[in-house]
């Protein structure tokens, strides 16, 4: 069973140059691990504005592993700690969901 694992994060200055870098460093660190079977990172849309829409971030991260297995080898990568070492000071908030894809 694949395991889609996706990431919101909010910035503590929202600059357009602190998203792009957060953007830049997801690229950089977390893309390209065994396992991956997708794998985007973008930002906020601020033109979709219904009320079900949250805006409470600025990049989203995506990843979709093979399995679970490949997913918590992806955690405790040297990259991916790397990453959150370097930007965890960046971070207001990071929201986390992981689902089971059938």
């Amino acid at each position: 069973m694949q395991l889609a694992h996706m990431v919101y994060f909010t910035l503590n200055d929202p600059t357009d140059a602190n998203v792009r870098q957060l953007v830049d460093a997801c690229k950089k660190y977390l893309d390209g691990h065994p396992g991956v079977v997708y794998f985007s990172v973008g930002t906020l849309n601020k033109e979709l504005a219904r009320p079900v829409n949250d805006h409470g971030y600025q990049v989203a991260l995506n990843v979709v592993f093979e399995s679970r297995e490949a997913h918590d080898q992806y955690q405790v990568a040297e990259r991916h700690l790397q990453f959150i070492n370097e930007q965890k000071p960046n971070w207001k908030q990071v929201r986390v969901f992981d689902s089971d894809i059938a």
